[in-house]
């Protein structure tokens, strides 16, 4: 097992801008949350040779020091990080799910059978269900469980529902021809029957959610479905919009992709049972990774051909979605707006407005961001005893960042 090590990490107290970030309060732009944190030097495992620290945004996290700076990861491995080695842990859960999915999913019509067999036989790597998985065992050893329970194995169901609920209706909205590579389902079987598959998903996970007869793990996915409804209002609301904040940015985030992870982790440990701190961890440690996921894939629509990312490149740009690449660019190059400004009306200019992001650090700065939530994430863990499925845990992070090296 190759091996990661924290170094100078002391006290250090954050202000973070409520992302979300506790399940039980209600999401304010102007609500703050006070995280102290206390590590001491530890090993933890990752899969990569790879030193970093990250500088966050003033306006996204304000670091007030109180002992040694911030944690600089270290790996002793070039070796790329494989998702499927990382979830090899959890591999027989993840066999299990698969072949429940589909049937789950396909029972009711003919119909969604066919449009079942497209979602879930186009790949993807099951990251939201892995994690519930990780987590549960992870947790499971502190509760002394010799087992997963039903209710961890049906949450990890639903959350894929859930995810693939949201997908389906994203591709509709953003009139998106291929996922994952392959035809999008209402480009196969037009947008009435992509509507009623998503809206039967989530009402099929709804039902599921209600069975599982847990009041607050029923509370946290339920508002997981109203963030993913906050999140594209927000962002409908706010196409070509160059006065767009990187904290709305990451509200916006929050709601559309780190909202359910977070869901996923903490409903893990409260299936497990262990002491609420642990819980609350676990929603943390989804949420900053979550958001890091998204920051990663906002640049990746930037960096990465369609091919690459099994969809149209530039996608977001194109159709006046600002994130956080083209955020911290507008603050640097005046030109930027203007362009943006026009909805790219001339000729060359959305291409011009790409090269404009890149040339004056739009890219670098959201690295940074995308790391700096990583660190958090990897702090949250602190929690959890050494285990090969916390070191996967570890990992996920790690890969998420491997995908912008």
């Amino acid at each position: 097992m190759m091996s990661l090590t924290c170094q100078n990490i002391g006290q250090v107290r954050y202000d973070l801008v409520s992302c979300g970030c506790s399940s039980s309060s209600s999401f304010s732009k102007k609500n703050w949350i006070n995280t102290s944190i206390n590590l001491s030097k530890r090993d933890v495992s990752i899969f990569r040779k790879k030193v970093f620290s990250t500088k966050a945004p003033e306006a996204v996290l304000n670091v007030i020091p109180q002992g040694p700076a911030a944690p600089v990861f270290e790996s002793n491995s070039s070796d790329p990080i494989l998702v499927s080695s990382l979830l090899e842990v959890v591999a027989e859960d993840l066999l299990t799910l698969n072949k429940n999915l589909q049937s789950i999913v396909g029972a009711e019509n003919p119909v969604l059978m066919s449009a079942a067999e497209q979602i879930f036989g186009a790949g993807g790597k099951r990251m939201r269900p892995a994690l519930v998985f990780l987590v549960a065992r992870a947790t499971a050893e502190i509760a002394e469980l010799k087992e997963l329970t039903l209710e961890h194995r049906r949450l990890a169901e639903i959350i894929e529902m859930i995810h693939t609920a949201s997908l389906i209706h994203d591709d509709v909205l953003d009139d998106s021809d291929m996922r994952r590579g392959k035809d999008t389902i209402h480009q196969l079987y037009g947008t009435r029957v992509a509507i009623l598959a998503g809206d039967f998903m989530f009402a099929q996970s709804s039902w599921y959610l209600a069975n599982l007869e847990n009041i607050e793990v029923i509370k946290l996915i339920s508002q997981v479905i109203k963030d993913f409804a906050s999140g594209e209002i927000r962002q409908a609301s706010s196409l070509f919009d160059c006065d767009v904040t990187l904290e709305e940015y990451l509200i916006k985030s929050y709601f559309k992709t780190a909202s359910l992870i977070a869901a996923s982790t903490k409903g893990a440990a409260i299936f497990s049972g262990v002491k609420r701190n642990i819980c609350e961890q676990m929603y943390e440690y989804g949420k900053n990774l979550g958001l890091s996921f998204q920051v990663v894939d906002d640049i990746l629509d930037f960096t990465q051909s369609a091919e690459q990312l099994g969809k149209p490149a530039g996608l977001d740009l194109a159709k006046g979605n600002l994130t956080a690449p083209v955020i911290f660019a507008l603050e640097r190059e005046p030109k930027l707006r203007e362009i943006i400004d026009s909805e790219f009306s001339e000729d060359g200019s959305f291409d011009e407005a790409v090269e404009l992001i890149i040339k004056c650090g739009g890219i670098k700065r959201a690295q940074e961001l995308a790391k700096e939530k990583a660190n958090l994430a990897i702090q949250n863990l602190q929690c959890l005893p050494l285990s090969e499925f916390r070191s996967s845990l570890e990992g996920m992070v790690m890969y998420n960042l491997e995908r912008i090296d």
